[in-house]
């Protein structure tokens, strides 16, 4: 268009629109271009896309991973352990550079007790015992009502960095993520990596923490739905409308920022917060500044302060002053910046920037108050400070998920050691599901243990304790619930050489069989199953135990001489000859007829071991010399050996032993589990023969579905030989109640024990001590209830028997 044509344009005219008509033209630009302002709860979320592996890109070149960890016992490690734990902290912040964002999530949530009274129910089953199930649930639900298993603590780790797409990210994350697993490891700490779907279901939890709406969620759901995963995971509302506090949901909450005045602070402040009650989310940004530029910023500042410092002796000089007085704030801080690059230069120090928030979440505002005020007395106690973030509340929200968002600018500086002094470890929790046993109540957290043997990588078991500790109630304790909870395959036998499981076996409708030189019940010691397995004879077997069996009798400082093993061996296969080539229990051996082989043998040596042998076959001790007469196929079955006398009493715990090995191989068929109580372990372990068999029971029960738990008093014995200390490698299971002052010397050095963990088995009361599950050491209090049936059919104080009768 020429000049002239705009030129000949007329003028415009103002267009005058009344006040209605403006109103109506704000709101169409409103309703087209929106306010600016969030209006869901979905908008309020801060990341823009969540990815099935697990990657979530929070911003437009910012992209995070998370992994779940877990605790290790930190609070009641050795100082030495406590040590280690905290030079490998600092190591792995020291591993990160300036381009990674780290952010430690640490979440606590006051579960429903429905959820847990459901975990720990024993439904009925209609079988005669429901009574007794009844009973023990009861005593459990009041146990649950004690601790504090209502609470829910998770701790995550989130990395972020910045990447050009996703491509490029997904690389550098997963490089990132075997680092930090690695690190993890080091520190002695469990971690899984989390998917798509874990992080949203976390979301979920921080978003709902009543757990009133249960996560569910499909990726394939999202096309034919239209719906984000924001959908699947956002509360019913959010809520910012003052400056000091946010609705979310039906929830009242509030965040805070910790700030740090303290010049030195001590490892229990982070483990003391997390402990306050209450739904609570605990946040740490971490990110560490280049070192270079972390020397040149303080040299800067030192520089600085020596500026100042010339300027105050100036003023000095001029007033008359001495100019060595200078304000003590100056001299401080110079003498403090000068031990920091002192730091950064000659130690392994780095540089971090830590923002610290903490999350409360009530129902009400009293609740809440009170909630920040327990977080704030435990940061005054260490000399911090709780202060609340006014008119940034829905940033600090925001910031206290775990994407690796941070939008608050509150930022402390400091060094590796005082960010590392936030150890994010207090002590291990045990509650599992499933088939988990009852153990007593955490003595630090309060909570339940529950553990599941089966799922240990060696199941195998001890129970250790001074008389009077509970040992015996202990393991009546375990056996009552497995017989109330384990798959109704699964079999219990017990060794009792002191008549003490009678009553509760009675009770279970178990089978107890008495054996003694004056009873009806028999046990042939040359019973022999033929259902062995596929790759083992099991005549070779027998004749291994027929061997233990002849060196405990024939005795001798040197056991058995290798001639006397071969004719023994020899005989044994000449006994079973018949059996084997018609399997009826008509034809199965005797210890009879092994001694009567052993007399046509031409060998003096066997002339010998027959000698020894007679006492038991036609002496006054010839109470396995008789062919099995009972049926032990109950589910639930004890040998009683009280009456069988101090000569007989080994021999009897090998003969039960070998019985219950042959139960083992037929339950292995059934693919079910056998459990075996030893009491009076340390009898079998004062023998190297019955010592050598216990031991490949040890060593042997696991691959076949055995699940021995010995008993015992005597710990010097377990130890006593290098061979009998396999029964402690191969044990995953010890239950440690109060020990004698040389055994706690043993057992602190066998078991890598601290003395703060060795404080919980020193002259503890009855049912106090040490949980050992697989890498798990816990201290447990278990007071089993006393006005309940099942407490006076267990217990074997004898003031409490008397009482009884």
């Amino acid at each position: 268009m020429s000049k002239k044509a705009i030129k000949d344009r007329p003028p415009k005219q103002a267009v005058k629109l009344s006040r209605a008509e403006k109103k109506q033209i704000a709101a169409l630009i409103q309703k087209a271009k929106g306010d600016g302002k969030k209006h869901s709860a979905q908008q309020t979320i801060p990341y823009e896309t969540m990815y099935p592996d697990g990657i979530c890109r929070v911003r437009d070149k910012l992209y995070s991973k998370s992994l779940e960890f877990f605790d290790v016992n930190y609070q009641l490690a050795q100082p030495d352990d406590k040590t280690a734990t905290f030079e490998a902290l600092c190591d792995f912040y020291n591993s990160l550079d300036s381009s990674i964002g780290l952010q430690l999530t640490f979440v606590n949530r006051i579960a429903g007790k429905e959820d847990f009274s459901k975990s720990i129910a024993i439904p009925p089953q209609g079988d005669g015992f429901d009574d007794v199930r009844a009973e023990y649930a009861a005593m459990l639900q009041n146990q649950l009502s004690k601790g504090n298993n209502g609470l829910i603590k998770k701790k995550y780790l989130t990395f972020t960095l910045e990447a050009d797409n996703i491509k490029t990210a997904k690389s550098r994350l997963s490089r990132l993520e075997t680092d930090i697993l690695n690190h993890l490891k080091i520190l002695g700490s469990q971690s899984r990596p989390l998917d798509g779907k874990d992080r949203l279901e976390v979301l979920h939890g921080i978003f709902h923490p009543e757990g009133d709406s249960r996560f569910s969620f499909n990726w394939k759901w999202l096309a034919p739905s239209g719906l984000s995963t924001k959908d699947f995971i956002a509360p019913p509302s959010f809520a910012f409308k003052n400056g000091r506090t946010f609705g979310m949901g039906k929830l009242t909450g509030a965040v805070s920022f910790l700030q740090i005045l303290a010049p030195e602070i001590n490892d229990r402040l982070l483990a003391d917060l997390l402990n306050v009650d209450g739904h609570l989310l605990v946040n740490l940004h971490i990110r560490s500044i280049d070192q270079s530029e972390a020397i040149k910023t303080i040299k800067r500042k030192i520089t600085d302060l020596d500026r100042m410092k010339i300027e105050e002796q100036k003023k000095a000089v001029r007033s008359g002053y001495d100019m060595d007085i200078i304000p003590s704030d100056l001299a401080t801080y110079g003498g403090e910046a000068k031990d920091l690059l002192r730091d950064l230069q000659s130690r392994n120090e780095r540089m971090f920037l830590l923002t610290f928030l903490v999350v409360n979440l009530a129902d009400n505002k009293q609740a809440l108050d009170n909630q920040i005020f327990q977080a704030a007395s435990v940061a005054q106690k260490a000399n911090c400070s709780l202060v609340r973030l006014d008119y940034q509340q829905e940033a600090g929200l925001m910031s206290s998920l775990p994407l690796g968002l941070n939008e608050i600018p509150i930022q402390r500086g400091l060094t590796t050691s005082s960010t590392a002094i936030f150890v994010p470890f207090t002590t291990q929790e045990l509650f599992q599901s499933g088939e988990a046993l009852y153990y007593g109540l955490n003595a630090l957290s309060n909570n339940m243990i529950l553990a599941d043997r089966k799922k240990l990588k060696n199941p195998n078991g001890l129970i250790l304790g001074t008389p009077g500790s509970g040992k015996s109630f202990s393991a009546k304790r375990e056996i009552t619930n497995v017989f109330l909870v384990a798959d109704k395959k699964d079999s219990i036998l017990i060794c009792d050489p002191e008549a003490e499981y009678a009553p509760l076996v009675n009770r279970l409708g178990g089978q107890v069989v008495k054996i003694s030189p004056t009873s009806k019940d028999f046990v042939n010691p040359m019973d022999l199953n033929l259902n062995y397995s596929e790759d083992e004879s099991p005549l070779t077997l027998k004749a291994d135990f027929i061997l233990s069996l002849c060196e405990l009798i024939v005795g001798g400082k040197s056991g058995l001489e290798p001639v006397e093993k071969t004719v023994i061996d020899r005989a044994v296969r000449e006994v079973y000859r018949e059996y084997l080539a018609d399997p009826v229990p008509a034809n199965m051996p005797i210890l009879e007829d092994l001694h009567n082989a052993l007399k046509r043998q031409p060998e003096t040596e066997a002339a010998r071991v027959a000698a020894a042998l007679e006492l038991y076959v036609h002496g006054s001790l010839n109470v396995f010399n008789h062919r099995t007469n009972i049926d032990i196929h109950n589910r639930l079955v004890c040998f009683d050996i009280k009456e069988l006398g101090k000569q007989l009493k080994k021999l009897g715990m090998l003969i039960i032993q070998d019985q219950v090995w042959g139960r083992v191989t037929e339950n292995r068929e059934l693919h079910a589990n056998t459990w075996f109580y030893c009491d009076e372990f340390h009898l079998l372990l004062k023998e190297e023969q019955t010592a050598a068999y216990s031991v490949e029971i040890w060593k042997r029960f696991r691959k076949w579905g055995g699940i021995p738990t010995g008993i015992t008093q005597n710990v010097k014995d377990l130890l006593a030989s290098r061979e009998i200390e396999n029964i402690f490698e191969n044990s995953d299971f010890i239950y440690m109640l109060n020990q004698a002052g040389g055994d706690r010397q043993i057992l602190a050095k066998q078991l890598g024990i601290s003395n703060q963990q060795l404080s919980y088995v020193t002259h503890s009361e009855a049912g106090q001590g040490l949980i050992f599950y697989g890498n798990v050491i816990l201290p447990f209090v278990d007071r089993f209830p006393a006005d309940t049936e099942l407490y006076s059919i267990m217990t074997t104080r004898p003031e409490e028997l008397a009482n009884e009768a």
